[in-house]
């Protein structure tokens, strides 16, 4: 569920450091709610995904464990 609005206009986005100027814009928001917001700065206009911080913390949790990585 996309939050309110104003939630994501007040929104203080992050971009990572190994994104580049034309690729990889990935920058994410932590809400006032304790959710999580992604987005590709390319495209703020586009709604964010939004994550609980329980799903934010298990989608971190398996990108440190390797458990997304492509199969060889």
């Amino acid at each position: 569920m996309t939050p309110p609005a104003p939630a994501l206009a007040c929104a203080r986005w992050v971009k990572a450091k190994a994104s580049s100027t034309n690729q990889g814009c990935v920058e994410i928001a932590h809400l006032d709610d304790g959710r999580v917001a992604l987005r590709d700065s390319k495209h703020p206009g586009t709604a964010p995904f939004v994550f609980t911080r329980h799903e934010w913390d298990c989608f971190l949790d398996g990108a440190r464990n390797g458990e997304f990585d492509q199969p060889a």
